[in-house]
């Protein structure tokens, strides 16, 4: 028999192994009462009671054949176990306990049995000695191993959450879309982390509303996401609205903003069907917030990968939806100034074609694209006096709603110029003077939102800083002439009724804003017919093409201009532009009219009184012959007392003009340089009520400067009112 401590040791192991069974049951009930944590998982709870059997087996087993002391080892699945623990996020503290409990136990059985195996006591001291340097040595390397697997997962689990949260970081939030940045973040999540995932957004925030609005919130499905082909909640379709029943964990995690995590049985919380039957065995609820505001809900769902979330993936879902509810909120704050800029920018631009026989037009806008923002491009046509059009296309600097409002001042601005009847060189230079006053007011002003101008992603730039160009032209149809003038603009294009496509050739002008520096207009003949295409600079610059190539596409695509104005702009817009700009376009096309000699009467008159009766018998008989005749009485009175001016206070040469448009016009045009106004003569004046009579009689009048001299005009038509007009003299 072997009395040695060795022999001792192994007689030992070999008793306690007959009834290890109860062994390890004692050691798994230890461990259950004093680390719970090892069992708080059904699948760490297994793993952990077979790595007790494993463990004990293996040591008492070699202990009984006599193995080294010094080379007992711990079971190969203990790495694992400890890696799994590391992945659940158990700590590596009830590790160790779990094995220093584990061993006073097994070396408790092992003591007890010495005294029965032998009454010397200097054996039993020895086998006892030999016993605890085994055990100490044997935890210390299977710590050592578990601590190293433990720590190198933990690290591995470390880099992963920060890879993946870089990820998300990169992957979500792209682009200024909240369908897009839900469908982001659902695809960042089932890629590294979830099978499934839903994502629900309030419908009033949606709207532009942080409050829910209704009890239960109603909320849209914008997202969805699945490793199987089958929807995660096949009841509830894309962009679905729908609601949570009240005590349900998303309906929960939307009113408090807390997260939770559920398993097994409650894997799937009330308020919709799982992914498919009975798979579901972990799901995560993870409210999105934003600047103190819940926007939605997403769900997370596990079916395909065996691990049940932890703590820890509850933890890293929250971060991963915290910075994606950041890229909603700025997608959705975007989305809604990017609506009121547009809905501005709308209603600051013509709706309908205004009454005129010069041209006719068709007009374009279209909006940049979701990362630019509605910019400040502008067009406009406005009838002039003399049967002409004045046709307008600018660009302010800058994209939102500081951009349109310019945009609509602007545009106040030239119509008002126009209406005085500028020639383009000289309305852009007032038009200059304007937008320096409006940046001088803009750098003066206070700071209304009490935060002062960051400048940051999305700024118009400094509040001070407001530039334009502008594009100016006037067509008449009487001399088919067509003055033009440009503040910084791209240069126009014209397609000739010979179908040859040009860019007309404009002097230089310098932006809006800059002052001090002239404007210069030229003159083109434009016979009946030509085609006038005006548009700003997104039209034709790209990113991969330079403004040359853009002209060059530009012409193609006009020398296939149809009949149809409406058709000729979508026909240039599908050629010029991808689905989505990078800059705001305005396009106007217009096709010049004219006015032929049957529409138009001109005399020269002499700088006598005695000519103002000429004039009235000329002016009877045209409109005898353009069947006018209802008109005489009426246009006889304003030529006369037109022509009286002219020949009182204007110098010659004096002429006198019938347009017959829509209404009947009267000019008077003369080479002086005093403009008359209109005044309320007393009662006892001999004078003053000649102007006083041609506004009462005329459905608008008016002054417009030429180089040399002026043109006093007259608009008229049937319902000119002779007894009321009469009535104020």
């Amino acid at each position: 028999m072997d009395v040695t401590a060795d022999g001792l040791v192994a007689r030992a192991a070999r008793r306690l192994g007959s009834g290890r069974d109860r062994l390890i049951a004692d050691v798994e009930r230890c461990l259950r009462q004093e680390v719970p944590e090892l069992w708080g998982e059904p699948d760490i709870g297994r793993m952990t009671s077979k790595n007790i059997a494993d463990h004990i087996n293996g040591a008492l087993s070699d202990l009984a054949h006599g193995v080294d002391p010094n080379r007992l080892e711990p079971p190969a699945a203990d790495a694992e176990r400890a890696r799994r623990l590391a992945r659940h996020g158990t700590s590596v503290s009830a590790l160790l306990r779990a094995h220093r409990l584990a061993q006073a136990i097994v070396f408790d059985r092992l003591l007890a049995e010495l005294p029965a195996l032998s009454d010397d006591p200097t054996q039993v001291t020895a086998a006892a000695r030999l016993m605890i340097m085994t055990g100490i040595g044997y935890v210390d390397r299977s710590s050592e191993q578990s601590v190293a697997a433990f720590q190198e997962e933990r690290d591995r689990r470390l880099r992963w959450r920060l890879s993946l949260v870089s990820d998300a970081s990169m992957c979500v939030g792209t682009t200024l879309d909240i369908a897009r940045t839900a469908e982001e973040l659902a695809d960042v999540v089932v890629e590294h982390f979830a099978d499934s995932v839903t994502v629900d957004l309030l419908d009033s925030v949606l709207h532009g509303n942080d409050a829910p609005g209704k009890s239960p919130p109603v909320l849209r499905r914008v997202a969805q996401r699945s490793v199987t082909e089958d929807p995660p909640d096949p009841e509830i379709p894309p962009q679905g609205l729908h609601t949570y029943p009240e005590g349900s964990a998303p309906a929960r995690a939307l009113a408090t903003g807390r997260p939770s995590r559920h398993h097994a049985q409650d894997a799937h919380p009330p308020g919709g069907p799982p992914a498919g039957p009975d798979r579901v065995h972990s799901t995560l609820v993870v409210p999105l917030r934003a600047r103190g505001t819940t926007l939605g809900v997403a769900r997370l769902e596990r079916f395909r990968d065996p691990d049940l979330f932890d703590d820890e993936d509850l933890l890293l879902a929250q971060e991963i939806a915290a910075r994606a509810a950041v890229a909603v909120d700025n997608a959705r704050r975007y989305t809604h100034a990017r609506a009121a800029a547009l809905a501005l920018q709308r209603s600051l631009l013509p709706r309908h074609t205004p009454r005129q026989s010069a041209v006719d037009v068709a007009w374009r806008y279209l909006p940049a694209g979701a990362q630019a923002g509605v910019g400040g491009d502008w067009y406009d046509v406005i009838p002039l006096s003399g049967a002409r059009v004045a046709l307008v296309v600018g660009d302010v600097v800058g994209h939102g709603v500081h951009a349109a409002a310019t945009m609509g001042r602007l545009r106040t601005a030239v119509r008002t110029l126009a209406d005085i009847d500028l020639p383009p060189d000289e309305l852009l230079t007032h038009l200059d003077d304007v937008v320096l006053r409006l940046a001088a007011e803009a750098s003066d002003g206070p700071d209304t939102d009490g935060e002062g101008d960051t400048g940051g992603e999305g700024d118009d730039g400094p509040e001070g800083d407001v530039g334009a160009t502008c594009l100016y032209a006037v067509y008449d149809p009487v001399s088919r002439r067509c003055a033009l003038a440009r503040a910084g603009h791209v240069l126009p294009a014209v397609l000739r009724p010979d179908g040859r496509a040009e860019i007309l050739d404009l002097p230089p002008g310098p932006p809006l804003g800059l002052g001090g520096l002239p404007f210069e207009a030229a003159e083109f003949d434009l016979p009946e017919g030509s085609l006038l295409a005006l548009y700003t600079n997104g039209l034709i610059e790209a990113r991969d093409h330079d403004v040359e190539a853009g002209l060059d596409r530009l012409r193609q695509a006009l020398d296939h201009a149809g009949p149809s104005l409406e058709a000729t702009c979508d026909r240039v817009l599908d050629a010029m532009l991808p689905d989505r700009p990078d800059d705001d376009v305005a396009l106007l096309l217009a096709r010049t009219r004219g006015l032929g000699e049957r529409q138009v009467a001109a005399w020269e008159l002499a700088a006598d009184p005695a000519a103002v009766a000429g004039a009235r018998a000329d002016v009877a008989r045209q409109l005898s012959a353009w069947g006018l005749e209802e008109l005489d009485f009426t246009a006889g009175l304003v030529v006369s007392e037109l022509v009286t001016n002219a020949v009182r206070y204007g110098r010659p040469p004096i002429r006198l003009r019938l347009i017959h448009d829509r209404s009947l016009l009267c000019e008077v045009s003369d080479s002086g340089t005093t403009t008359p106004h209109l005044r309320r003569a007393r009662t006892f004046d001999e004078g003053g009520r000649g102007l006083f009579l041609v506004a009462q009689l005329a459905d608008r009048w008016g002054t417009r400067t030429a180089r040399y001299g002026k043109t006093v005009w007259a608009e008229l038509n049937e319902s000119a009112g002779v007894a009321a007009a009469l009535e104020f003299v």
